[in-house]
């Protein structure tokens, strides 16, 4: 009997399944289009001892019980078909993984609709792409707490490692593993818009070649701003087009989403978390596709931008701290929704936990995060990380130099909404004193919605006849 199977045979599916196979797993394949599974078995799985199937009810019984079956299919309602399909070849305590970006609403659903069938199930974020999927990703799991036994040892020997630990760990109940893969592609989003504005203020600003901006970001990949992102960007500006010239100047400004990032912010918004920076970074890539706009736009009131005059290796030096501010406030505001979301959900989910699970195998892995596993080893319940002792005095270091990018952005007309967002977020959470009490007073004004005093109790309530 095979240990595990998995449905879904494009490139993530393929290599999760030949990844699991090198580890000594013994895996069934399925997929819906029957020439997949046969042009994969006799094509990159052979000799892998993989086992493909054309029929649903063949691969099911081909299983080892529990069955463990991993969907590695597009989110939504193809999710809910095919467990439509297998659910009636599934006998008691059977589990399925969900390994695809589904919402977490939709697993928390999933879970609790299987469940009342005897049936388990596991939501579970993969992260690292089709490279991670084959060589080793950051795997979050939740769902039902009791099928985590059968997939343990499966998942960590699958999963990235890092000093030794493997970047997969049990997440929580319900919808948690489903919901940090979320909140790692919200903070993902933010991470990416922000090198972009660097990238715009370097080029645009400053007139920087593709081989300086290399050289740099190789630079900073050697510093604090170490990361897989600052890596690869390093490795895109040296790339050539078959003519010699760099090609990111060859792809057009549209950038694409698949909507983890949206949801993030929804989400963010229904729990009343101050996720700015993350939104910003959603909005700044739905403006990208706007571009028969700013083609108008730009040919009727022409482009503001000037250059920044000012020394190079200074600005360097500048840029790559308000780089680091940013980044320490973007993963602030992360880790702060996933403790509301685990509060508001009873999920208790453990921030440091998520953080090493990241280190390896993801899109935002980096050294960073073994500072911020630090951060809640040392106070579990931190409400924010940058009251961390560390954090905080690594922001006192390189705000100053946040302040002066953003105005220097600013006055060269080159557009910051991340940058921009991570200093009004400072800000405002570093202020005692918030011009909301006018706002509250014009509420009160217009719609007798109440107030509060400075000079009363909190929760105690009044109305003024304004006029």
């Amino acid at each position: 009997m095979q240990d595990i199977g998995l449905i879904g045979l494009a490139v993530m599916g393929q290599n999760l399944a030949l990844n699991m196979a090198e580890k000594g797993w013994k895996v069934s394949v399925y997929n819906r289009t029957v020439q997949k599974v046969s042009a994969f078995i006799d094509g990159s799985a052979r000799g892998s001892g993989i086992k493909g199937f054309s029929d649903l009810l063949e691969f099911v019984r081909s299983l080892a019980r529990p069955r463990k079956i991993i969907l590695m299919i597009k989110a939504g309602s193809p999710v809910d078909d095919i467990i439509d399909k297998m659910v009636p070849h599934l006998e008691k305590g059977d589990i399925i993984i969900d390994g695809g970006n589904s919402f977490f609403e939709d697993t928390v659903r999933r879970e609790k609709d299987l469940r009342s069938r005897n049936l388990l199930y596991l939501g579970v974020g993969i992260s690292g792409g089709e490279e991670g999927a084959r060589h080793g990703p950051s795997i979050m799991p939740g769902g039902a707490n009791e099928a985590w036994v059968h997939v343990k040892d499966i998942f960590q020997s699958i999963a990235a490692h890092v000093d030794n630990k493997p970047c997969c760990e049990w997440v929580g109940q319900g919808g948690a593993g489903h919901y940090v893969k979320m909140v790692h592609n919200g903070i993902e989003y933010g991470d990416m818009q922000l090198i972009a504005e660097s990238y715009d203020l370097l080029k645009r600003g400053l007139g920087c070649t593709a081989d300086e901006l290399a050289a740099l970001f190789s630079e900073w990949n050697t510093s604090y701003l170490e990361s897989y992102l600052i890596e690869i960007t390093a490795s895109i500006f040296r790339k050539k087009d078959i003519d010699g010239t760099p090609l990111i100047d060859k792809i057009r400004d549209v950038a694409g989403q698949k909507g983890t990032g949206k949801w993030t912010v929804m989400n963010a918004l229904d729990l009343g978390e101050p996720l700015s920076l993350i939104g910003e970074a959603v909005f700044a890539r739905f403006l990208t596709g706007c571009i028969h706009e700013r083609s108008a736009m730009s040919e009727r009131f022409g482009s503001d931008v000037r250059g920044i005059r000012t020394n190079k290796k200074t600005f360097f030096k500048r840029l790559e701290k308000a780089l680091y501010a940013a980044k320490i406030i973007a993963y602030t505001q992360g880790f702060a929704l996933i403790k509301r979301a685990s509060d508001e959900y009873g999920w208790d989910i453990d921030r440091g936990s998520c953080a090493l699970m990241w280190r390896g195998g993801c899109i935002i892995r980096s050294a960073f995060l073994n500072r911020i596993d630090r951060a809640y080893a040392k106070n579990k319940n931190l409400p924010l990380l940058i009251l961390d002792p560390f954090f905080a005095r690594a922001l006192q270091r390189s705000i100053t130099s946040l302040r002066r990018i953003v105005t220097a952005g600013t006055a060269s007309g080159i557009p910051l909404p991340c940058l921009s967002a991570a200093l009004f977020w400072y800000d405002s959470i570093c202020s005692s004193q918030l011009p909301s009490n006018l706002i509250q007073a014009q509420r009160d004004f217009f719609g007798a919605h109440t107030f509060e005093r400075v000079d009363a109790e909190r929760g105690q309530y009044f109305h003024e006849e304004w006029s």
